[in-house]
């Protein structure tokens, strides 16, 4: 799965409502997901299926239903490759800093 189709899917504020709505109650029919959208159910339905081309939400048959469940893999996998990163970085200042400052402070 490619992280541009994850920042695709992410980038459309009604996918991420999407999101939003399963991370609150996971397991949602069609019919759930569409009560929280000012959209028709076709426009859900669309929004649905690049949330799952990118890996982020997982349909699941369950008798007539098809229940939808977000998978935050993908997400995480984002967060580990251009979030946590910088963070790194950021970590590793603030303590050179803070080892500084503890140094400075001993030698007065």
């Amino acid at each position: 799965m490619s992280m541009d189709a994850v920042f695709r899917a992410l980038a459309d504020p009604i996918r991420r409502q999407l999101l939003d709505s399963l991370h609150a109650r996971n397991g949602q029919t069609l019919h759930e997901l569409c009560v929280g959208c000012d959209i028709t159910r076709q426009a859900v339905t669309k929004h649905l299926a690049i949330l799952e081309a990118a890996n982020l939400v997982v349909p699941l048959k369950q008798g007539r239903e098809k229940l939808h469940y977000l998978n935050a893999v993908p997400i995480y996998d984002i967060a580990e490759r251009w979030i946590g990163k910088y963070e790194r970085h950021r970590l590793q200042a603030l303590g050179d800093l803070k080892r500084d400052l503890e140094r400075n402070a001993d030698e007065s």
